[in-house]
């Protein structure tokens, strides 16, 4: 079994937003969330300005990221940089945290 590895994926949305991407924005959403759910997406954020989106995924390969992201509605129309992450840390946001007072 091949180890899963985490990559960040820096996506550049365009500065016209067309009709076209506005309207996959709900579709997008939901492919987002069912990412989350099957633990392939570690998270997803979007810039105050609206001009990029960030993204951490496990995958084995940079190839299963190519597929993940392809699946996405909003991919086509952004570039992108895929980068494999040396080390990822985060915060459970559902994991409870104990107070030892």
């Amino acid at each position: 079994m091949q180890q899963e590895y985490q990559f960040m994926v820096d996506f550049s949305l365009p500065k016209v937003l067309s009709e076209d991407f506005l309207r996959q924005i709900p579709h997008q959403r939901a492919k987002v969330n069912k990412l989350f759910r099957d633990g392939k997406l570690i998270n997803y954020a979007l810039s105050l300005d609206n001009s990029k989106i960030w993204a951490t995924i496990n995958a084995d390969t940079e190839l299963d990221v190519l597929q993940l992201i392809s699946q996405l509605p909003l991919t086509r129309f952004m570039q992108y940089k895929i980068s494999l992450l040396t080390y990822y840390a985060g915060v459970n946001a559902e994991a409870p945290v104990f107070s030892v007072n």
